[in-house]
């Protein structure tokens, strides 16, 4: 009898799929065909014509075109099913953003035989209309932030409910998610100038037009908690990520756990979070956000029914691969760990490394990286999907790093941040990096004492110089020369 070496056995065991299809771009892509290539499992990579050099086609071992709109494509959910099944996959993996929490995609995966890893369409629909969802929590028991009962019918409505929650609210498209279609009115004038607006950016960004509304907490902290949930019932958490440090309710640093939190203030938005889930009949990874108020009291805000940009953090701290046990959990098999066997060492953090310029009001920063150095040594992680010479596309989000640090107490993850930050070299565009430093430096920040407002009430954190190292003026000098003559 032979005997296969130990590795090709544990591979064969990881192998719950053959072929999964990717069906999404950039360093999630990449992530997720790393997750594919260390189970055994072969991966498809789908592409615009302006992906055509991306690091996840380069990476996965096939890939399909999407023609040439940039953003149709990653769009289409039956074209995309339709590659899966010409290409031979029995499971497909939405990533985060494009259709990741549409739930047609689910359900023509469903129908046409393919393995959705995610939730099913039901749940991702019920967790995606925020009237659905604050329902089933409250009859869950898990507090949600006090507002109206449904969609508001008119002005007038909205009008009459906010005198009676009282200024501030927050005015929110039902559909939405990733910080757009909502504005905060601190007065009945904000609520009239703003109705209309919501409206029409809830319409544009999520084909629906419905409008809610519910009171504004004030400078609260964002806390969300990561949850795994199988297919025979059973469901944990993975403990919960601060992420207040934000613009425009898009979040840019992350931290694991919360450095703000007590132990019994963990424990107990872990249990919500697990109840929140089991409540719906959740299945897979998902990420339950509550606020923080200053009273120290949690409210449910939304259900992410996807994996999220943060999960490395996650993965940081508890050793737990999500993206493998989406796999697994996709595939049927129970969950690889019990609620008690899931601990968390030290602190990790979380840089949302963007193509933007944090002194010009963020404005996004789009071209060719003409240079690109990658950070490295302990407790150091870099997702990207960036190399020298790619050419960052203008059709897409900002995003185009994560960097993610870990050590064992606050202090030194703060410093580790530092330190790797300045390991990263990016050159060709602006970058938040030099942003973050300030942050970093800063006594609040440092305390563990910042909540949602913190980054809107410090706007001299982008007031920081820009110095540039004599050899990299050589460099570029030399660069120019070269090209002149054709070297």
């Amino acid at each position: 009898m032979i005997q296969l070496p130990l590795f090709e056995v544990q591979k064969k065991a990881l192998s719950v799929f053959k072929k999964i299809l990717v069906a999404n771009r950039g360093e999630i892509a990449v992530r997720i065909v790393r997750a594919c290539s260390e189970m055994g499992i072969k991966s498809v990579a789908i592409y615009a014509d302006a992906d055509r050099r991306a690091l996840h086609v380069k990476k996965a071992d096939e890939a399909y075109s999407l023609g040439s709109d940039p953003v149709a494509g990653y769009l289409n959910a039956h074209n995309i099913v339709n590659i899966a099944t010409a290409a031979g996959c029995d499971a497909l993996h939405p990533g985060y953003g494009f259709l990741s929490e549409n739930p047609e995609l689910a359900e023509i995966c469903a129908k046409r035989g393919i393995a959705f890893i995610g939730p099913n369409g039901a749940v991702i629909r019920k967790m995606g209309d925020k009237i659905q969802a604050r329902t089933a929590m409250t009859e869950a028991g898990v507090p949600c932030t006090p507002g109206g009962d449904g969609n508001l019918g008119s002005l007038d409505e909205a009008v009459v409910l906010a005198k009676n929650l009282g200024y501030p609210v927050m005015l929110k498209a039902t559909n939405g998610g990733g910080g757009r279609g909502i504005r905060r009115c601190n007065s009945e004038d904000d609520l009239l100038n703003n109705y209309d607006r919501v409206i029409s950016e809830a319409s544009k960004a999520f084909g629906k037009p419905e409008v809610f509304l519910e009171k504004c907490i004030v400078n609260p902290r964002h806390i969300e908690v990561q949850i795994l949930a199988d297919s025979q019932g059973d469901a944990i958490h993975l403990y919960e990520r601060d992420c207040s440090i934000q613009r425009r309710n898009q979040k840019l640093i992350e931290i694991a756990p919360s450095p703000q939190l007590s132990k019994t203030q963990r424990e107990h938005i872990g249990n919500l979070a697990v109840k929140a889930a089991k409540a719906v009949g959740y299945r897979n990874a998902g990420t339950v956000e509550f606020l923080l108020d200053v009273d120290n009291r949690f409210y449910f805000m939304e259900m992410n029914t996807r994996l999220q940009v943060e999960h490395t953090i996650t993965e940081a701290i508890t050793g737990v691969d999500i993206v493998q046990e989406q796999i697994r959990i996709a595939s049927g098999l129970p969950l690889s760990y019990k609620q008690s066997e899931i601990s968390y060492r030290g602190f990790a953090m979380e840089f949302r490394i963007n193509a933007e310029d944090p002194k010009n009001d963020f404005l996004p920063s789009f071209g060719k990286i003409t240079r690109y150095y990658s950070p490295g040594g302990p407790g150091v992680r870099m997702d990207a999907a960036i190399y020298t010479g790619y050419v960052i596309p203008p059709y897409y989000d900002s995003m185009c790093a994560k960097l993610t640090v870990w050590a064992l107490d606050w202090e030194r993850v703060i410093e580790r941040g530092r330190r790797a930050l300045d390991d990263v070299e990016v050159y060709g565009i602006k970058t938040t990096i030099p942003y973050y430093q300030e942050i970093l430096k800063h006594s609040e920040f440092r305390a563990a004492d910042f909540n949602t407002s913190f980054v809107e009430s410090h706007p001299e954190l982008t007031n920081y110089a820009v110095e540039r190292p004599p050899e990299l003026i050589a460099a570029a000098i030399s660069a120019a020369i070269a090209a002149h003559h054709g070297i």
